[in-house]
């Protein structure tokens, strides 16, 4: 709704009709105050809860994840630690590939599944694309999948997937993100 009236304000003022514009802006004000008392709500929740506290610590260590992704992590994956592995929470969200294997192009690309939560894999999109730029481990996974010619669509989706077993394994490990130590290994090893 945020996004719709700031819109609408760019529309009235190209168009010069300034009453509209202040009662764009009083709304617009409106939700800004909404959003902001969401937002305390939401970390004075997670605040309250120890539990929760620490996992947002250890998620917000991952270079290119934020609050919001925190928060969003926190309420749609739940306790992270209840899949059995990374590859489980993956596959929960939806990030893991698929192989065509029916119908007439079965030599068709390996493509994402999509069959996973799909407000969580909304949620994962764009620390994806700024994870790949700023977490040295997505960085060079990226740089390495470029060079081979994946589409920048495929890349990003298996930046995902990683930023996903990254999530599992600072949780699962209890350590927070460091680039020289392979969480998602680790994670992968216990649960083996």
């Amino acid at each position: 709704m945020h996004q719709q009236e700031s819109n609408r304000m760019e529309a009235h003022l190209a168009s010069g009709q300034t009453r509209l514009v202040q009662d764009v802006q009083i709304h617009l004000d409106w939700l800004n105050k909404q959003i902001k008392e969401l937002e305390h709500r939401i970390n004075d929740h997670i605040d309250r809860h120890p539990d929760l506290k620490r996992d947002a610590e250890l998620l917000r260590s991952i270079p290119g994840i934020g609050d919001t992704t925190i928060a969003k992590v926190l309420a749609y994956a739940g306790d992270v630690r209840r899949f059995t592995n990374a590859k489980a929470l993956a596959a929960f969200i939806g990030v893991t590939p698929r192989q065509r294997v029916s119908g007439s192009s079965v030599k068709g690309r390996t493509m994402m599944s999509r069959t996973g939560h799909n407000e969580l894999r909304r949620a994962l999109y764009m620390p994806s694309l700024v994870a790949r730029h700023h977490n040295p481990i997505l960085k060079t996974f990226g740089d390495r999948l470029s060079t081979t010619g994946l589409a920048p669509k495929a890349i990003v989706g298996a930046v995902m997937r990683k930023l996903a077993h990254l999530i599992y394994g600072v949780i699962k490990s209890g350590q927070p993100f460091d680039a020289n130590f392979n969480h998602s290994t680790l994670a992968i090893q216990d649960s083996i």
